[in-house]
């Protein structure tokens, strides 16, 4: 079974980790009403994979430009074992640029700080702000929440076991 399967399905088992992790959302509010649908999906899906609704904390940004700085503010903070950006970028002419730069960004904060970054940063390619691209576009963000939530826990149990070989010495 793949982890679609899981999704689709709801047989998730939830991680049972050792110590207790803690997330951070940092989303854009630019386009809330397309881009809170990935909120709100991470939000279900991540309880749904052992990680309880008061350990993770959401934080809102304007655009998604922002989003690396508040990222990596938090990554220092060491509150957090993981953070997760949400923003749509729209593709036109120096958008191109924000999205490559908004990416390559959150990159830099991970390998620095070594605290996982999860990214559901969007970038539709000709974007036509008509209703039915909005709906497509929402439903992309519904499905990338849960897709980051399982990205985030599954990559919190690996570094969890991961420690745990070294500080045994197996690794």
């Amino acid at each position: 079974m793949s982890s679609r399967d899981i999704v689709t399905t709801g047989a998730r088992t939830p991680v049972r980790f050792a110590k207790p992790q803690r997330v951070a959302f940092v989303q854009s509010s630019w386009h809330q009403d397309v881009v809170g649908g990935c909120w709100d999906a991470f939000s279900a899906e991540i309880e749904a994979c052992g990680i309880l609704p008061a350990q993770v904390d959401r934080f809102e940004v304007p655009g998604a430009f922002e989003i690396p700085l508040h990222v990596q503010t938090l990554a220092k903070t060491r509150r957090y074992t993981a953070l997760v950006a949400a923003g749509l970028v729209v593709d036109s002419g120096l958008h191109g640029y924000v999205a490559e730069t908004v990416i390559k960004a959150l990159m830099d904060v991970q390998l620095r700080t070594e605290v996982p970054v999860f990214s559901a940063i969007s970038t539709p390619q000709g974007f036509a702000e008509t209703e039915e691209q909005f709906a497509f576009i929402r439903e992309h963000f519904v499905r990338k929440g849960r897709e980051v939530a399982q990205a985030c826990a599954d990559t919190l149990a690996s570094f969890e076991r991961l420690r745990g070989q070294v500080a045994a010495g197996i690794v």
